[in-house]
């Protein structure tokens, strides 16, 4: 193995598949926390599926805003209003573009991928799921595309349908049609698995909903990031993802739903900036997006979102998912080779993520002995509990990769299992 402290400087510009060029190394460059150490050595993050880290520019758009923009946004009149609204607003139109929906009204921020799912299971479900009906999901759900639909179901008296998948962590399609009858509500799906890496055919699923007039939520917060993804093209009636997972801020999401969908939703919170008129005796409420959007917004994350659209829109993504899948071949391949170690998850199509186990080790030691050598994973059940218990596990290490990791830091991760080896066993 090659030492970790070569991790910059010795991964060179590489040819991906499609014959883009792909410079890690500039990308690197993008992104100062990868300049730092951890305990004097250097930092291998690998837990991108988490959160993924932030370019300068993202970082210098939000303080350029509290510096020079600090202001509440869409009531006032004032210079540092309406530059505030221009900059959070500019950010909505570059997120419909990104994605490809119809019009701007269809983008509605949130906090994340979570308040988006319980946006649609409070507003559309409670409206629209009743007694005796259905609502299907996959058996490789993160537990916040899992949980509202069990609240709505145990308000509503409806019943929670799982797809199956086998054991390479693949849905079974054959399964899901199966489901399919005249109380069959409502599909919500992810789109890459978060523990596994799967990546589900999701037009696909979203086309078989649609031959029985079911509409589909699809949770995008660990495909965004690795993949351009177009909700006209997939038809989705619904996609959500995260700013923190897509290289933007935390704290700031998007919701995407087809305008005929969001025009007849009620609002799922209430306050100021959600109305158009109101008295003691009624409420009017307003147009879209604003009837979703109640209260202060996260403004700066907003902004930052928009100056990550920017960053993102000047990136191959192509060559982006090539490097990425090249990096994944790699680790399979190293990792396949320890002795006593097992990757859980082995679909055909995955995206950056490889979740294993080693025998006899714990995987939280396997995280606490790696961070000595400053390389960050994921260890747990990922809120993906159901997926642990499909393969009949307590939790899996997790490393997953982006666009700024390289080769290098592989054979980091590869020689810091084998330490945990030596250690442990």
């Amino acid at each position: 193995m090659r030492p970790a402290n070569e991790i910059v400087t010795s991964e060179p510009v590489v040819e991906s598949r499609l014959h883009k060029t792909f410079d890690v190394r500039k990308i690197r460059k993008d992104f100062p926390i990868l300049n730092q150490k951890v305990d004097g050595k250097p930092l291998v993050y690998l837990d991108n599926a988490a959160t993924s880290q932030k370019p300068q520019v993202v970082i210098d758009a939000m303080v350029k805003y509290y510096l020079e923009e600090n202001s509440n946004i869409h009531r006032g009149v004032h210079y540092l209003s309406e530059k505030a609204t221009q900059s959070y607003e500019a950010a909505r139109d570059k997120i419909q573009k990104y994605i490809n929906a119809s019009q701007r009204q269809e983008i509605i921020f949130v906090r994340g991928t979570t308040e988006g799912v319980n946006l649609v299971a409070s507003s559309y479900g409670r409206s629209n799921v009743k007694q005796g009906d259905e609502i299907i999901i996959s058996a490789m759900e993160h537990h916040s595309n899992i949980v509202p639909w069990q609240i709505l179901c145990e308000e509503k008296g409806a019943k929670l349908l799982i797809i199956p998948m086998n054991d390479a962590g693949e849905l079974l399609l054959d399964e899901y049609e199966k489901l399919f009858n005249s109380r069959t509500k409502f599909i919500a799906v992810n789109h890459v698995s978060n523990a596994l890496g799967t990546v589900n055919p999701i037009k696909q699923i979203i086309t078989i909903a649609h031959q029985y007039g079911v509409p589909v939520l699809v949770d995008g917060a660990q495909a965004v990031p690795h993949m351009r993804v177009d909700v006209l093209d997939l038809d989705c009636d619904f996609y959500v993802f995260s700013g923190h997972k897509m290289f933007g801020p935390t704290g700031v999401g998007v919701l995407y739903g087809k305008k005929k969908f969001l025009d007849a939703m009620p609002p799922y919170h209430g306050g100021g900036d959600m109305i158009k008129y109101v008295t003691f005796e009624k409420t009017i409420y307003n147009d879209l997006p604003n009837k979703f959007e109640a209260g202060t917004p996260n403004i700066a994350g907003g902004v930052g979102l928009g100056a990550t659209i920017d960053y993102l829109n000047k990136i191959d993504m192509t060559a982006v998912r090539a490097h990425e899948h090249e990096l994944l071949e790699y680790a399979t391949q190293a990792l396949s080779s320890i002795k006593g170690l097992s990757i859980i998850g082995t679909a055909k199509e995955k995206a950056s993520v490889i979740s294993f186990v080693l025998e006899d080790v714990h995987p939280h030691d396997i995280g606490t002995i790696l961070d000595d050598d400053g390389i960050a994973i994921r260890t747990g059940h990922h809120c993906a509990q159901p997926v642990m218990q499909r393969f009949g596990i307590p939790a899996t290490a997790r490393a997953s990769f982006a666009m700024y990791n390289t080769k290098v830091e592989v054979d980091a991760l590869v020689e810091g299992i084998y330490r945990v080896i030596e250690v442990l066993t």
